[in-house]
C-alpha cells in the first residue's frame, strides 16, 4: 500500500513503467551510445577537430547519453515495483484508476502513476502531483481540493478500481 514521497521524487513504479525505464536505459546504453562512439571516432580521424561539426555533435549527444544512463540508473536502482492492488480497494492508493467529477458535471478517470511515467499514457497523473496527492488515501464520495495555478479545483471520487 503506498501512499506517500520519499526523497525529492516518488521512487515507485508500476510494472510498465519500470519495463519501459529498462528499455529506454538497454536502448541509449547498447544501440545509441555504440553508434554514436562509432561516428566521433570516425570523425576524429578526419583531422582538425575544433572545425568537425560532426565530432562536436557526437561528444555534445554522448555527454547528453551519459547524463540520461546515469540518471535512469539512478532512479531504477532502488525502485519499488508495484504489481499487486492493495487489500483496502476501497481508497485510493498507488497504481488505482480514479474516476473524478467536477462541479460542472464533467468526469476524468485517471490512474496514479510514478513520477517516471505519469506522461506516458492519456489519464496518468503522477502520485507526487497536486492532484495525484489530494487523491491518494481517499475514498468514493470524497470531495477534494486541488489548488492549481489557474485556482482551486474542487472534484468528487466516483469510481476507485484496481483492474489488472
Amino acid at each position: 500500500m503506498v501512499t506517500g514521497r520519499s526523497g525529492s521524487g516518488s521512487r515507485y513504479a508500476t510494472p510498465e513503467g519500470a519495463r519501459r525505464l529498462r528499455a529506454e536505459l538497454d536502448e541509449l546504453w547498447l544501440v545509441e551510445r555504440p553508434a554514436v562512439t562509432r561516428a566521433v571516432a570516425e570523425a576524429a580521424a578526419m583531422g582538425d577537430r575544433s572545425e568537425n561539426a560532426e565530432y562536436i555533435y557526437g561528444k555534445r549527444r554522448l555527454r547528453e547519453i551519459d547524463r540520461r544512463v546515469r540518471f535512469l540508473r539512478s532512479r531504477l536502482d532502488g525502485m519499488k515495483i508495484v504489481a499487486e492492488a492493495p487489500s483496502d480497494q476501497s481508497r485510493v492508493f498507488f497504481g488505482a484508476w480514479v474516476t473524478i467529477e467536477d462541479a460542472n458535471g464533467a468526469t476524468r478517470r485517471h490512474r496514479i502513476v510514478g513520477p517516471d511515467e505519469f506522461d506516458r499514457e492519456p489519464g496518468y497523473v503522477s502520485m507526487d502531483s497536486p492532484l495525484g496527492c489530494a487523491l491518494l488515501g481517499k475514498r468514493v464520495d470524497d470531495t477534494v481540493e486541488v489548488e492549481l495555478p489557474s485556482g482551486p479545483l474542487g472534484v468528487t471520487i466516483t469510481l476507485i478500481d484496481y483492474e489488472s
